[in-house]
């Protein structure tokens, strides 16, 4: 009896002894990296640093790449009829397929047989530049009457620069249908490409419908621009002059309205233009030629209707309808 008690006593004060231990112990789950994984990432971070990133490769070259596929789904994100024929040819240029013809040749084949049955797009980006061209100073022309012939260049100049052009290709997803030898694909491809695809959507669908998608893509890169970020006046008060004299308008008068800090590192001038005791326009400056040139920059976007707070242009769809005459003369002439 005495020493059962004692067996069950032991027990039960061992029991007891290992509740508290597990009360103090905490069981926790570490997830750390295999000791092959570790040196396989600190070789691969080596040979990152020496060697650098790998290229860029053309999204053709990667998995699950259907060409015909994606010229579909290219038209129908855009709403667009295109005859599928017409874009690739459109999206194939000079380029690749000299560098095609030469990956055959350097493969031992005749020259007859690594001739490519495919056609450049050589005279789609010639019509659609032509067209684009004709469709944007004609646009400008009727929603700016007053702005003279040189601004009106400068405005299509920057519509259809390489800078805007290949901006506009970039996010509507043309870079990756774009054909070339080189990838990224150069400016002036890309911006070949893009009115090739012009030149396409005008035989496929008229003109009507290639107007309104310049409008819709080109037109709207003007929101938001200074009509002097596109157009370079060396003397705006000479042409301020020069405009007012055509309007038979009094010539401006500068007068200074108000300054502060004229005694610091920092002053500020306003000089307000006046005609026939009319304020036409004001400008700050540093200095007061400064001021005086900004006041006519300010009365010259007046006069041509081209201010930060004139009336936004509506490029909503239901302003087409009202936009069809429009359209349809442009594409006319």
């Amino acid at each position: 009896m005495a020493s059962g008690y004692l067996l069950n006593r032991g027990a039960l004060t061992l029991g007891i002894h290992c509740q508290r231990v597990c009360r103090n112990i905490s069981l926790s789950q570490v997830r750390e990296k295999k000791r092959w994984m570790k040196a396989y990432t600190y070789l691969m971070a080596k040979k990152l640093k020496l060697e650098g990133p790998p290229p860029p490769t053309p999204r053709s070259q990667q998995p699950h790449w259907d060409y015909h596929a994606e010229v579909q789904a290219f038209t129908h994100r855009l709403h667009e009829n295109f005859s599928l024929e017409l874009l690739k040819t459109a999206f194939i240029n000079p380029c690749y397929l000299q560098m095609e013809q030469e990956k055959r040749k350097g493969l031992g084949v005749e020259s007859e047989t690594a001739a490519l049955v495919l056609k450049d797009n050589v005279q789609l980006s010639k019509k659609g530049s032509a067209f684009a061209e004709s469709f944007l100073t004609d646009w400008c022309r009727a929603s700016f009457l007053s702005l003279p012939a040189i601004g009106v260049e400068s405005i299509v100049g920057h519509l259809t620069s390489p800078t805007v052009i290949t901006y506009v290709a970039r996010n509507l997803g043309i870079e990756d249908l774009t054909m070339s030898a080189e990838f990224p694909v150069p400016d002036d491809v890309l911006c070949s490409t893009f009115m090739a695809v012009i030149g396409a959507l005008q035989e496929s669908s008229g003109a009507e419908r290639t107007g309104l998608f310049l409008r819709d893509f080109l037109v709207t890169q003007l929101i938001g621009k200074d009509l002097f970020d596109m157009w370079t006046v060396v003397n705006p008060m000479g042409l301020l002059v020069e405009e007012l004299t055509k309007r038979k308008i009094p010539l401006p008068e500068p007068r200074l309205i108000r300054s502060a800090g004229a005694s610091t590192v920092l002053p500020l001038y306003f000089v307000g233009l006046y005609s026939d005791k009319k304020l036409l326009a004001q400008g700050p400056g540093e200095t007061l030629a400064a001021a005086e040139e900004e006041a006519a920059r300010v009365a010259l976007r007046k006069l041509y209707g081209y201010t930060e707070n004139c009336r936004p242009f509506d490029f909503s769809p239901q302003q087409q309808q009202h936009q069809q005459p429009f359209i349809q003369s442009v594409a006319s002439n």
